[in-house]
């Protein structure tokens, strides 16, 4: 693996990560409501999905990134919709007891946060233009360029998103505790109707 292409990677894949959107108001939710380990569990398949749409433009399968591009407004719709409905029960949902805030997380309630934000990232067909721009900007999209030297900047890339996600968590984690049940609830509201709202601009640019 090539160190200088993965550590450009690493910077490209925070700049894909920083921006605030669903995402990132998705694991900062999680992260007051749910704990540390459940926000870096979702940091985690947000990273996970990033490698995967890494490897996919890293490989040159352009039977998929094809694919995916002619479903895009598909793709779009179902992120839409997924994310509206995920506004919408978020924002309803009750202020947690103290105590199960308290409580540590399974081991399912764990993968249920790391497959659920993978598969909502997935979703977003956007992503998968951006990575194109960040390898074709480091030259491993050239005739000239090896696999390992694209897999060393999907690898940068995942770790840097990675590295941006659970950063976020553990910032936000240390005001948790000081929050109290009905602080929590207007988190819940405002995390949601934020949600919603990425939701229906998806659904807007799409219909």
């Amino acid at each position: 693996m090539d160190l200088g292409l993965a550590l450009r990677g690493a910077g490209f894949g925070v700049a894909i990560a920083a921006p605030v959107g669903p995402i990132a108001v998705l694991l900062i939710r999680r992260t007051l409501v749910r704990g540390r380990a459940v926000g870096y569990a979702s940091g985690l398949g947000a990273a996970t999905a990033d490698l995967a749409y890494g490897l996919v433009v890293a490989l040159g399968l352009s039977v998929v990134t094809n694919a995916l591009a002619a479903a895009e407004r598909s793709l779009q719709v179902l992120g839409g919709m997924v994310l509206v409905l995920l506004g919408w029960r978020t924002a309803r949902a009750s202020a947690p007891d103290m105590a199960t805030v308290a409580a540590e997380p399974t081991r399912r309630g764990l993968l249920a946060a790391y497959g659920s934000t993978t598969l909502l990232t997935l979703t977003n067909p956007a992503t998968i233009v951006a990575f194109l721009a960040v390898f074709a900007s480091v030259g491993v999209l050239t005739t000239s360029s090896s696999t390992s030297d694209a897999i060393s900047v999907a690898a940068g890339v995942a770790a840097g998103s990675a590295l941006w996600q659970l950063g976020l968590c553990t910032v936000v984690s240390l005001l948790r505790h000081r929050l109290r049940a009905k602080a929590l609830r207007r988190v819940n509201f405002v995390s949601g109707a934020v949600i919603a709202g990425f939701g229906f601009a998806a659904l807007v640019a799409a219909l």
